[in-house]
């Protein structure tokens, strides 16, 4: 999949360029005024595109319960009951905190930390602490609010990771996975390739 997703945004620049380039060159006998109003108007579509995707666009596009709000469990939690509320909700990961301190991340476990930690392991799920196989808070890849979806997505890709924190000066504003992710740069790819047929036929 993470090969996918880097073939996925490598083809979405290809196409970008090859659409600009051709803006560039359809009618190139026309006065140099328009000449120049088409590169400003490429500038500025380029600008507006790709990248312009924020992790804070995620968060609000996933409701507002998500946003500032996340599932979250204790580091004194059983890895029975954590992963018994990630069924429940229907999701991969949970952010762990300490008991009594739910604006303060300790941590996040994830499907992966029970397959590899108790599964494999053939440890106890009832009487082991999430706190015990949990990726602490000081290992964790992080991003704030105004990271660029495909920042977020390089780091995912490259740490092999689904689930990423979302964090301010303020703490914990909420978590995205990868598949958050990637609908965010299926549709930016999408409403730019609007963008850029509309100005290829003088919508700008």
């Amino acid at each position: 999949m993470q090969g996918g997703i880097r073939a996925f945004v490598s083809q979405g620049s290809i196409v970008k360029n090859a659409v600009l380039q051709h803006a560039r060159l359809v009618n190139p006998l026309k006065p140099l005024l328009i000449s120049r109003y088409e590169s400003t108007s490429a500038a500025r579509i380029e600008e507006q595109g790709f990248e312009s995707t924020k992790i804070s666009d995620v968060l609000q596009a996933k409701g507002k319960g998500a946003d500032g709000s996340w599932l979250w469990c204790t580091t004194d939690d059983s890895v029975y009951d954590a992963v018994k509320s990630m069924t429940q909700h229907n999701v991969g990961a949970l952010v762990v905190v300490k008991p009594g301190e739910k604006s303060s991340i300790a941590g996040i476990i994830t499907e992966r930390d029970y397959l590899r930690k108790i599964i494999v392991q053939g440890r106890s799920s009832k009487s082991t602490k999430v706190g015990d196989i949990m990726t602490e808070e000081n290992k964790l890849i992080t991003v704030t609010p105004d990271t660029k979806v495909l920042k977020a997505m390089q780091l995912m890709t490259d740490n092999r990771i689904r689930h990423i924190p979302v964090i301010d000066e303020k703490g914990m504003q909420g978590m995205v996975s990868i598949g958050d992710v990637v609908r965010a740069v299926v549709s930016e790819h999408r409403e730019e390739l609007n963008r850029l047929n509309a100005f290829i036929q003088g919508g700008y």
